[in-house]
């Protein structure tokens, strides 16, 4: 159960934060930033008010995940940091004496607190209505893109799984610890899953009573990763099935296997709305759901800058519609508007080929026609693996010796669209679209959003807001320190 009012600190320890936290801290910045309130609001229906066991206040678990996502730790280096780090604790709203949680704690509360919430939406709205308090958000302007996570669970069976992770250990203590070299137990010769968990057993415990290096952070962030994993295992969790991650396409060669994020942001680099969804989906479909959800969060928009991806009819009608200028260069292969089958081909821009819905990719192309106009793209497809794709209900004719894609290039509305990204208003314009780029290695790399922590759309969908969360609410702080 959760307590109906706030409890009150009786901490004599409580004022070494005013001598210890610098007003110029982020997480303090944060604290002061935004009042957490909504946070217990969304969640009290997921909790009883008056029976069980008296509950970790959700604010503070909420803002665990938060810390979590600034700075890319995982459950137990988190709350390991939060014994000792004073700032942690004062963000934490924890007296400098008390207890920190168990880390399995994060593991329910993601579960089991944070289900049909639509946390995505929430968080970003609520950053984006500070935004808009504080006078940060002057632009109409609208930038899309999408970035892709791998799989936490990817591609790869138990066995090779458990190996990798034991690998990234031993390779961690050997930069650090010289002496350690043929002190390992003997690698597993079987293909027995079993064995590998007694050889990852046998690396840990070798580690912690060998190793002089077992208690620096690089090493014990290996162990605890690897304690993940045989966790992960015993909990039947499968490395090679992420229940939602399917595979897309990065380019013709290149593939991944896990989940996208389709972002928007304004051009004062905060992200207005964001939509998850597993990797195969194409980036130009979610256009109108991020312009939808960046004014319903209070953003006005009279520009949307895209890559040639959102450059479909259907989204040129839609601008139109909205009278919103459409920054997104024309790309004929995704210029049709004319056909009307009942099955749905994706195109992925980064490798110029289309998708078939199981999500196997055109394997060549070819331009027919008169120049200039009544041209055709025809796409190839593999059609042995038509032959056998649980899929092909009205989309392969059984017997047919070839399978293809065909389209026409323009219509009326893309001419209109070539005159304008000829135009310098366009050029000018177009050149904002990089900012968005870097907000997605930012993303990426320092928050942790290239892989996904845990398998399902669920898991990814908390990531993904957490993150975001706490990227828009650094900027927003950069952007009023700026401003003082």
């Amino acid at each position: 159960m959760i307590s109906r009012q706030e409890t009150v600190k009786l901490s004599p320890y409580m004022d070494l934060y005013e001598v210890i936290i610098p007003k110029d801290n982020m997480l303090r910045q944060i604290n002061e930033l935004v009042d957490f309130s909504f946070i217990l609001e969304e969640l009290q229906s997921k909790y009883s008010l008056d029976h069980g066991r008296k509950a970790i206040p959700p604010i503070r678990m909420f803002k665990y995940l938060l810390l979590k996502s600034i700075h890319d730790l995982s459950d137990v280096d988190l709350v390991e940091r939060s014994k000792y780090d004073m700032s942690f604790k004062y963000f934490l709203d924890m007296s400098p004496e008390e207890e920190v949680i168990d880390p399995s704690s994060l593991t329910k509360f993601r579960r089991l607190r944070l289900q049909d919430m639509k946390l995505l939406d929430l968080l970003i709205n609520k950053t984006v209505e500070i935004a808009l308090e504080k006078g940060i958000i002057q632009s109409k302007i609208l930038i899309v893109d999408a970035t892709h996570s791998q799989a936490c669970f990817n591609q790869k069976s138990p066995k090779e799984f458990l190996s990798a992770k034991s690998k990234s250990l031993r390779k961690a203590v050997y930069e650090l610890d010289k002496e350690m070299v043929g002190k390992f137990p003997e690698k597993p010769t079987s293909n027995e899953v079993a064995d590998e968990l007694d050889y990852c057993q046998q690396v840990m415990e070798t580690v912690e009573s060998q190793s002089k290096v077992a208690d620096l952070p690089a090493v014990k962030e290996k162990v605890n990763r690897l304690k993940e994993a045989i966790e992960d295992y015993d909990g039947k969790w499968s490395y090679s099935n992420d229940p939602d991650a399917r595979v897309g396409h990065k380019s013709a060669d290149s593939a991944f296997f896990g989940y996208k994020t389709h972002l928007a942001m304004n051009d004062e680099r905060i992200i207005t709305a964001a939509v998850i969804t597993t990797g195969e989906k194409s980036d130009g479909h979610y256009l109108e759901q991020l312009v939808d959800k960046s004014q319903e969060a209070g953003m006005e928009i009279d520009t949307v800058i895209g890559d040639t991806a959102y450059s479909g009819k259907g989204n040129l009608q839609y601008a139109q519609l909205k009278e919103i200028q459409l920054i997104s260069k024309l790309n004929p292969v995704i210029t049709n508007g004319r056909n009307q089958r009942k099955t749905t081909f994706d195109f992925n821009k980064d490798a110029g080929m289309f998708v078939c819905p199981a999500g196997h990719m055109a394997t060549h192309k070819k331009r027919t026609g008169e120049k200039k106009r009544n041209q055709r793209l025809t796409f190839y497809f593999d059609v042995d693996k038509c032959k056998v794709c649980p899929m092909s209900k009205g989309c392969y004719r059984e017997g047919a010796q070839s399978k293809t894609y065909s389209l026409t290039i323009k219509s009326d509305i893309h001419e209109e669209q070539a005159a304008f990204q000829e135009t310098e208003a366009f050029k000018e314009l177009a050149k904002k679209r990089y900012k968005i780029e870097a907000k997605n290695s930012e993303l990426k790399n320092p928050h942790g959003l290239k892989k996904a922590r845990s398998a399902g759309l669920l898991g990814m969908e908390v990531q993904g807001a957490t993150t975001i969360f706490a990227v828009n609410l650094k900027r927003i702080v950069k952007l009023l320190n700026e401003k003082e």
